[in-house]
């Protein structure tokens, strides 16, 4: 338990003052203690400044025998039996990592961090500043090593009520890379649509290889398998959606100049919209070359 030691201003005693008595708990919002944060009834003495309050956040315990000798130094009519004490606590505030972090990535981006690096501070223990307190964070001396990843610093916090704060600062700013992964299961085949999937940001040391980067990379797309929640998308499993299955039954238009026909037929093998696909005709039995136009249609050039 710490002691608060003050220097008292006053070395005469005044003349007798009225009966006071300790406060036993008080909260102190400037920076010094007052006569009055520790005797009610304190009198015409009541801001004597007594000394330097406690660190935001922190408590100071004054005991009886302090009690006494700045009751008698001031003149107040009060006399210890030995168990008083007064426990003094000053409001506080712990500086946010992110306020940090802003000051501190304002000053990394001239030495060439990029805006999407993560910035990594191992260790941080966040200082604490008056709890009203209008606070100024400047970063000095900010170096980062761009191959390495490491950066050091040092902040400076100004803020009324304490004495300018230095924090030496140091960790590791992270190049970051997006990432596609599905935001809810995805079926094989089915196009993807922008809701279907989601950016993230990873370190680039950890992109999967292949990994699709770019929502137009995947958006109209179909994945060759199933894909869960939160699964990181490869381009190699991408491919145009199918527009005809294998074995299905089709109608095939058959375009001539002035007229369309139609006939049934079976698509020999799967394709995309506007691929390629073989079709029998059923009629006919004869196989040909059609354009797959989805919905169970397929084109042909001319009749067979």
């Amino acid at each position: 338990m710490r002691i608060l030691l003050f220097a008292f201003l006053l070395l005469a005693p005044a003349a007798q003052a009225e009966q006071v008595a300790p406060r036993h708990f008080a909260v102190v919002s400037d920076a010094v203690v007052r006569l009055s944060d520790l005797f009610d009834h304190a009198g015409p003495r009541a801001d004597t400044v007594l000394g330097p309050a406690p660190a935001p956040g922190a408590r100071l315990v004054v005991e009886a025998a302090q009690l006494q000798a700045i009751a008698r130094t001031n003149g107040l009519a009060w006399r210890s039996v030995g168990a008083e004490r007064v426990v003094l606590e000053r409001p506080g505030r712990a500086l946010s990592r992110e306020e940090v972090l802003v000051a501190l990535r304002t000053a990394l981006r001239s030495q060439g961090l990029d805006e999407e690096d993560e910035v990594e501070l191992p260790g941080f223990s966040p200082p604490m500043v008056p709890e009203q307190a209008f606070v100024q964070l400047a970063v000095e001396g900010a170096v980062l090593d761009p191959a390495a990843g490491r950066f050091a610093a040092t902040l400076a916090i100004v803020a009324e009520g304490i004495p300018t704060q230095r924090l030496r600062l140091a960790g590791r700013a992270v190049r970051m890379a997006p990432m596609l992964v599905a935001a809810r299961r995805l079926p094989a085949g089915e196009a993807i649509r922008p809701g279907d999937v989601r950016v993230i940001r990873v370190p680039a040391s950890r992109l999967r290889p292949g990994a699709a980067q770019a929502m137009e990379t995947v958006v109209g797309q179909a994945l060759r398998r199933p894909a869960a929640a939160e699964q990181p998308l490869l381009v190699s499993d991408l491919a145009r959606p199918v527009a005809v299955e294998r074995g299905q039954t089709v109608t095939m238009l058959y375009e001539i100049p002035g007229m369309t026909l139609t006939a049934l037929g079976r698509a020999m093998d799967s394709a995309p919209r506007g691929g390629a696909v073989p079709v029998m005709n059923l009629s006919s039995r004869a196989v040909v070359q059609a354009e797959a136009l989805g919905g169970g249609r397929v084109r042909v050039g001319g009749a067979r």
